[in-house]
């Protein structure tokens, strides 16, 4: 399981979402689910590339890898 990391970014740069859907050239619609729903949303390839060039990340900073619960529970 994994968490999307775009608000702990955000923040470590004093930025905006509003901010980051203009950069990127996304809605700020999907920016906001990506923010709201963390672990749950899953934003297109196309739309992760946009972010993580915007933010001067690789994809996979987006992203914080989570222990799975039913792992843990066995």
């Amino acid at each position: 399981m994994y968490r999307l990391r775009i608000a702990e970014l955000l923040r470590e740069r004093g930025r905006s979402q509003s901010w980051l859907a203009r950069e990127a050239k996304i809605p700020e619609l999907l920016v906001r689910k990506m923010i709201r729903e963390p672990t749950t949303y899953r934003p297109t390839y196309v739309t992760l590339d946009k972010v993580a060039r915007t933010l001067k990340v690789r994809v996979d900073d987006l992203y914080e890898w989570l222990p799975d619960p039913e792992d843990e529970a066995s």
